[in-house]
């Protein structure tokens, strides 16, 4: 009798285990833990790994009663801060499912239900979401549509999501991965060193013949990743070369691309009392104007985003080559006060190639 009240008392086991590596997050990470202790129609826990945090971090977390709080590993030689974090958490973890989400998102209530099902629906082992974007400011209007649409046409979500096609993404504010597919991949082991542990886990899963799922989830979720100009700086310095398979090339087409919106709008201005240089003019400026909208439009903005997105091409341009010297000259990257090496050459420009560079230690 006794040992069958103790079994009864033993939780049962989750479906799906929630992981939040947290580092500094006390600005956002209890938005995050409300919206998630909140979800229902699953059985499910919520673990947080303080990565060495020195602000409130532990102390918001440790305020939710349903919230297991864990302290990340000791960092391993070669492994990435998030990695070892993430791959606390799952030791710790008991669900049958993984949900690797960040500390800065927001989630809609009966959005974990309605991810499993559509995982098990269209029987991914891992689906992935884009979250709406949150922006505030000039500066996050301007560049963050800009990174997103293309972001959009690079990993399009259609072939990512089709098992023919060789095309593998996934965006670690919100991975769902039955833990069946993390384990035989390897898990975050397999992509320890990586700054883009996301994109190589699930180019992992996919080599190694599970199906993926991969869609804008503004219906689930909802993030605001940067909060200052100097935060995109870092932290697109840290991901954009290697997230593009041709990043000079890119930047060099979106600092022609601008010049050529804005010349146009110039050049029609002053030829409008032409008539038909003017109309000419203005046909081809608005062609011009009307494509750029519409690949804008892809990445899921508010209005307002899209309205001034147009400035954000010459940053994102002088962003992705910044990015692209960093990786190809071994220069360091930072973030979240820790400093990383990334080999150069062309090996430095894929995902999964950037190490915490040895001997250095916090910020």
């Amino acid at each position: 009798m006794k040992a069958a009240e103790s079994e009864e008392r033993q939780p049962a086991q989750p479906e799906v285990s929630v992981i939040v590596p947290a580092r500094n997050e006390e600005a956002c990470l209890g938005r995050c833990l409300e919206s998630l202790v909140r979800q229902e129609g699953v059985e499910f826990e919520v673990l947080v790994v303080d990565d060495g945090s020195t602000d409130r971090t532990r102390e918001i977390a440790a305020g939710f009663g349903d919230v297991r709080l864990l302290e990340a590993d000791p960092l391993p030689s070669g492994w990435s801060g998030k990695s070892n974090a993430l791959a606390t958490g799952v030791r710790q973890a008991r669900g049958r499912w993984l949900l690797f989400t960040d500390a800065d998102t927001v989630h809609r209530p009966g959005s974990l239900r309605r991810a499993l099902h559509e995982a098990q629906e269209h029987g991914a082992a891992l689906l992935s979401y884009s979250p709406e974007q949150e922006v505030q400011g000039f500066w996050e209007r301007a560049l963050m549509p800009v990174v997103f649409a293309e972001l959009a046409a690079t990993y399009r979500p259609k072939e990512v999501s089709d098992p023919k096609s060789e095309d593998a993404a996934a965006n670690g504010q919100y991975l769902l991965i039955a833990r069946e597919a993390y384990d035989a991949v390897g898990g975050h082991t397999a992509v320890s060193g990586t700054l883009l542990e996301d994109v190589a886990l699930a180019r992992a899963v996919k080599k190694a013949g599970f199906r993926l799922r991969f869609r804008y989830g503004g219906d689930a979720v909802r993030t605001r990743m940067y909060r200052t100009l100097g935060q995109m700086w870092e932290g697109w310095t840290k991901n954009l070369a290697a997230l593009f398979p041709n990043p000079l090339w890119l930047a060099a087409t979106r600092t022609l691309e601008f010049l050529a919106l804005a010349g146009g709008a110039l050049a029609s201005i002053r030829l409008v009392p032409r008539f038909a240089e003017g109309w000419l003019a203005l046909a081809a400026t608005a062609a011009l104007w009307l494509n750029f909208a519409l690949r804008i439009r892809r990445a899921h903005f508010p209005w307002l985003a899209n309205g001034v997105a147009a400035a954000g091409l010459p940053i994102f341009a002088l962003l992705l080559a910044n990015s692209f010297i960093h990786y190809k000259l071994r220069r360091n990257v930072t973030w979240k006060g820790r400093h990383y090496s990334v080999p150069g050459g062309e090996e430095g420009l894929q995902p999964g190639v950037a190490h915490k560079r040895h001997g250095l230690s916090d910020a």
